[in-house]
């Protein structure tokens, strides 16, 4: 097990989080439900709160001061972010309402654009449904060859494989970085490098990487990459499309609306330059701002020491759950982030999450948008905890207690 960051205060941590000043039916808050969305440090509620209440206006076209000052806040949180993800402009970040848009505005754009009947788009086992529909959407309507690149039952992704089904008619390859689902991080440099072999883009999901490692899209060379902000402690209803400049250029408009435009006439309209061109209407204005103290957060306590503490809380729950009989792990991938899913013998995994609830354990339970995967392992649903950069090892001690205690029950 790897000690955590000596610098690393948990006990300080905690307390930036006010949501775990509560009790949930009388017991203390164990939350382990932070790849489905993160609970939000104090400076991010602060920092709405205060916009709301001091600089509110709209963005980008007001001549007063309001309008003013927060648009250069706005557009400050745009750098920033461009910063965070090593972006070379901040032209190639798209806010957009989270990754499931991000996606569905390169389907749309590029995808509609780009893609011809026999062309083919290449996505993994182990997607989200958010990375998986839109792309047989645009599949039905332009007659595209969908293809799935395996993974084993451990969950690993076997890029051998993956090489296999590459050609020239490859366009798109649609691939997570981190399964929400199993927890397997992807071999994404090598995956783009292969598809880029082949003349093919590449997108990737990287909701589950971004609140767990460092993320360099220029380094990895990915054409676009798409994370929400709920998920790395920012404000819901807010996320990013990255996308290569050049690329950018020369897709079209997702939206019509206000913002996008730079002249319209009922018989002409001309488009916006980037990223504003995929921005129609109001954006969430203060939710990019949030989004950007967010990354201020994590920044500050140090990714590679969030990293090592999160690895820590798995590497302590995968040895402390083999006690627990009846157990079955679902993904034990050679690379896992910090999400440990799961069935047990004795209960169906809404039971389970629901037992652990009466004492005050949140875990999330379900397909977990993965459908797929759940077919390929021959099971409805699993149980899944997923941890956080304010979890503890007493948590997990709690968590494990909570299943021998499922067990109990159901014996």
């Amino acid at each position: 097990m790897t000690a955590p960051h000596n610098n690393y205060n948990i006990d300080e941590i905690r307390k930036d989080f006010p949501i775990f000043n509560q009790k949930i039916y009388g017991k203390p808050l164990t939350f382990l439900d932070s790849a489905a969305s993160a609970q939000k440090p104090q400076c991010v509620i602060d920092a709405v709160n205060d916009c709301y209440s001091h600089e509110y206006s709209n963005i980008h076209r007001g001549g007063y001061f309001l309008s003013q000052s927060l648009t250069a806040k706005y557009e400050a949180a745009r750098e920033k972010i461009a910063k965070h993800i090593g972006a070379k402009s901040s032209k190639e970040i798209i806010f957009v309402r989270g990754a499931t848009e991000a996606i569905n505005l390169v389907a749309y754009s590029w995808g509609r654009k780009f893609l011809a009947p026999g062309d083919e788009i290449i996505l993994s086992q182990m997607e989200h449904h958010s990375n998986i529909v839109p792309w047989q959407i645009l599949r039905d309507e332009k007659d595209l060859v969908l293809t799935v690149s395996p993974i084993d039952q451990k969950g690993n992704f076997l890029l051998e494989e993956f090489e296999k089904k590459l050609s020239d008619k490859t366009k798109l390859v649609a691939i997570t970085h981190i399964s929400n689902a199993l927890g397997t991080i992807t071999p994404i440099r090598q995956i783009i490098k292969l598809a880029h072999n082949f003349g093919a883009k590449v997108l990737v999901d990287g909701c589950q990487a971004l609140p767990h490692k460092n993320v360099d899209v220029v380094d990895l060379d990915a054409d676009f990459y798409v994370f929400s902000g709920h998920k790395i402690y920012g404000p819901t209803g807010v996320g990013v499309l990255y996308g290569k400049q050049h690329l950018l250029d020369v897709m079209p408009p997702y939206q019509g609306g206000g913002d996008m435009i730079r002249s319209v006439t009922f018989e002409k309209t001309t488009f916006n330059e980037l990223p504003h061109k995929f921005e129609a209407g109001t954006p969430h204005i203060v939710g990019g701002i949030g989004l950007a103290v967010a990354l201020d957060y994590i920044t500050g306590l140090g990714i590679d020491n969030i990293h090592q503490h999160e690895q820590m809380l798995l590497d302590y729950a995968l040895e402390k759950i083999k006690d627990v009989e009846g157990i079955e792990l679902r993904g034990q991938a050679d690379d896992m982030a910090g999400i440990l899913s799961f069935t047990m013998k004795s209960a169906h995994p809404h039971d389970i999450g629901t037992i652990l609830d009466q004492d005050g354990i949140a875990i999330r339970t379900g397909h977990h948008c993965a459908q797929p995967v759940m077919d390929f392992m021959d099971i409805p649903a699993t149980a899944r905890a997923s941890f956080g950069l304010y979890n503890t090892i007493e948590e997990v001690d709690r968590f494990i207690d909570g299943l021998h205690k499922v067990n109990r029950i159901f014996a």
